[in-house]
């Protein structure tokens, strides 16, 4: 393939902005070469700069479920930017939002609109620590939950992929607030409350982490970790940026039968826009301004074109629940496909997969926690990448990240991936 467009733009925005990207991972710094600038996209497919087109399995980091530009999802987007694209004021469409995610996810009572799962993940814990009047957190070795100070303690997602340690500008007592744990470890959990006995305000997890690979709990340990909670009087939020209404209808919470206290969310509620949002138990979120002195606010927060696209999706998903055994169907297809091929070319590796997220990771080991995925030859992972970008086929950029497989991907586009791992050689 030809990226001579892509070259030249990725020169031309070092100049402008950092890196030339404004998220790190886009820079491909950690598998090399070129980022591929991307023109236009379309169902399970994008399109760069040079005219190449690659089939998608990073769908912007999993809001595009339904496939890019969709079509009832940009009608509605144009009908609702005649009336202009923000007004910093009250507006129906934050209300029937609201009602929508409430009906898919039961447990919410109280639901709070923000502008990116950042955002969320940081006022979700700000409001347990408000409403416990603690404030250590602990979370979990190589999940993400946005960049801010607290999270980026050991964490997941870009900070991983560029190997970076302990970031600078995260003040030291930030950091001292923020315990941490291996994920799936309940007893170092137990250890943790033990060792600070009414200190700790909230756990937060990826109920499904997606920023290690795709890396789901062990058998029970959700379970055990709301029990801790319980009996510690701690919130349990489950950061649902990535697993909310992409997993179910009502998220990660559905499939595993457990109700966190708080839960975050992100991704598909924009329906491709940035959009946010953490709701809960309105025991606690009643104390979010104005009705508590837990202060949180955003200018653009339940902007009228996040809304209606995020509605738009959400009532799709809502009232076609069989969409989400049919991306499960299409995921085990292509990762059983994958399997026999590496298998056959005596390739180690392990594939995670649960619904429409999965990973592929180069180790004979079970890959459980981020100390499992790092012991995977990222190498090898970073030369199938190129290889899959080279054929077609657009990967994240990043050992670390789980895929995401949307709605739109057909038959033919599964086959022409195997083909593609097929042609992959050490």
């Amino acid at each position: 393939m030809i990226h001579t467009k892509s070259q030249q733009l990725f020169e031309r925005a070092q100049n402008h902005i950092p890196g030339g990207v404004n998220s790190p991972v886009r820079a491909f710094k950690s598998v090399g070469g070129t980022p591929v600038f991307i023109k236009k996209a379309k169902g399970a497919y994008l399109f760069d700069e040079d005219g190449n087109r690659y089939i998608d399995y990073i769908n912007s980091w999993g809001p595009m479920i339904l496939g890019h530009a969709h079509q009832p999802i940009i009608d509605a987007i144009r009908a609702k930017a005649e009336d202009s694209t923000s007004f910093g004021a009250p507006t129906e469409v934050e209300i029937q939002m609201a009602e929508l995610v409430k009906k898919m996810v039961p447990n919410v009572e109280l639901i709070r609109m923000v502008n990116s799962g950042t955002e969320a993940c940081m006022s979700a814990v700000r409001l347990a620590r408000g409403y416990t009047g603690r404030n250590k957190i602990i979370k979990f070795e190589g999940c993400y939950h946005g960049h801010a100070d607290s999270f980026l303690v050991k964490a997941g997602s870009g900070v991983a992929t560029l190997g970076i340690q302990s970031v600078p500008g995260v003040q030291s007592y930030v950091a001292q607030d923020t315990l941490t744990a291996p994920y799936n470890d309940i007893e170092e959990v137990v250890r943790l409350t033990q060792a600070h006995p009414n200190e700790i305000a909230a756990i937060i997890i990826e109920p499904v982490a997606g920023n290690m690979g795709c890396i789901f709990p062990a058998t029970g340990f959700l379970n055990s970790l709301k029990k801790v909670c319980i009996q510690n009087n701690i919130v349990l939020i489950f950061d649902e940026v990535m697993t909310g209404f992409r997993l179910a209808r009502g998220g990660a919470q559905e499939l595993f039968n457990i109700q966190a206290d708080l839960i975050t969310f992100g991704k598909i509620i924009g329906g491709g826009l940035p959009v946010g949002a953490f709701g809960g138990r309105k025991e606690i979120m009643q104390h979010i301004a104005p009705l508590g002195n837990v202060y949180q606010a955003g200018t653009l927060s339940g902007n009228p074109i996040a809304m209606i696209a995020g509605y738009t999706l959400l009532n799709e998903l809502n009232t076609n629940p069989s969409i989400y055994q049919a991306l499960d169907k299409k995921t085990k297809v292509l990762c059983e496909g994958i399997h026999q091929i590496l298998e056959q070319k005596h390739i180690p590796h392990t594939i995670n997969q649960l619904g429409s997220m999965m990973s592929v990771h180069f180790g004979a080991h079970r890959v459980v926690d981020f100390e499992s995925a790092k012991a995977c030859d990222n190498t090898l992972f970073n030369k199938f990448f190129h290889h899959m970008l080279e054929s077609g086929v657009y990967l994240p950029p990043s050992a670390y990240e789980s895929w995401f497989i949307s709605q739109s991907l057909v038959k033919e586009d599964i086959q022409q991936t195997l083909e593609a791992v097929a042609h992959f050689s050490l």
